[in-house]
């Protein structure tokens, strides 16, 4: 499991895992409560005692997290989720199975685990990582049982959050980049049912998702983004849903986005990225290197001169 939303079908030994700790949590199904609850009309929030501020946060920013999402997507959020606030950094992360994971989004029943030992860490907030995994739940909501293909459900939620994602990402590691320019770049069609296990392909995975959706709406404007979701939600497949949306098909516009992707990142311009780290080296370099003649030198003239003292004395 990786985070974000995955279909039922599609849930694995660590997914069941994290959903037995939040169901041993829940505390309708047990008589043992670690936890308390805090409840608005919108929303629900279950948390360890020590996090009664952090929920309570919750509550505040839900109903501006919930507007900001109607508008974007013209769709009203007629379903109350339950938000479950973790302390266990660790038990959060045996449950998850990852520890690239800050938070997690359950469609069927609403859920959204936040692991806030994580919500002090760049880039993550606690409302950005709200907004990025409510994003997940209305997606679900929307499709109403359509599966929307992995890398279009993680690339529109990293898309409304300013490119966030539930990921814990060294931003400083673009991926994205050295696969384009290594020609390495994963076919949308190996990310549609999941994304890969290991830490950097799945990193790829989150970046290239990212990328595209953001290429589709710079290309096409917001409406058009919509009208492929839409056209999801009519029950058309990934390929007919963007046919039906733009003038191009779905195979047609990655390969443009590739064309893009490689126009802006040539070995010229990844490498005049590190234009100014490497002539900060280089200068560094040279500085030490005309440091140590210079003592070499001095040390040489040193010597000249006592051996002429010493000529002199005899």
């Amino acid at each position: 499991m990786h985070g974000g939303l995955l279909p039922r079908e599609c849930l694995n030994k660590a997914y069941q895992a994290l959903l037995a700790v939040v169901l041993c949590l829940h505390p309708s199904l047990t008589a043992a409560q670690p936890q308390a609850t805090l409840e608005h009309d919108a929303v629900t929030v279950q948390f360890d005692r020590s996090l009664r501020t952090v929920a309570a946060e919750v509550l505040r920013i839900y109903p501006g997290v919930k507007r900001e999402l109607e508008e974007t997507f013209a769709a009203q959020i007629t379903f109350r989720p339950t938000v479950v606030l973790m302390t266990d950094d660790a038990g959060f992360r045996r449950a998850a199975g990852s520890d690239l994971i800050a938070a997690v989004a359950y469609g069927p029943d609403k859920l959204i685990i936040i692991d806030n030992s994580k919500m002090k860490r760049h880039p993550f907030t606690l409302e950005i990582t709200l907004k990025h995994e409510l994003c997940h739940l209305l997606l679900s909501h929307l499709m109403e049982g359509n599966i929307l293909p992995r890398w279009l459900n993680e690339g529109v939620c990293q898309w409304v959050t300013g490119g966030v994602s539930e990921l814990i990402m060294d931003e400083r590691r673009d991926l994205l980049r050295q696969a384009v320019l290594s020609g390495r770049i994963i076919p949308l069609d190996r990310l549609a049912a999941a994304f890969p296990g290991d830490a950097a392909s799945l990193m790829l995975a989150y970046q290239q998702s990212r990328s595209f959706v953001q290429y589709l709406v710079n290309e096409f404007d917001q409406d058009a983004l919509l009208v492929i979701l839409g056209n999801l939600q009519k029950g058309n497949g990934i390929h007919e849903a963007v046919g039906n949306a733009l003038p191009a098909s779905l195979y047609e516009l990655e390969g443009s986005w590739h064309d893009h992707l490689r126009t802006s990142w040539t070995w010229l311009t990844y490498l005049s990225t590190y234009l100014y780290p490497l002539l900060f080296s280089f200068t560094a370099m040279a500085l030490v290197y005309g440091f140590i003649r210079f003592l070499i030198r001095k040390r040489a003239y040193r010597d000249e001169e006592e051996d002429e003292d010493n000529d002199g004395a005899w």
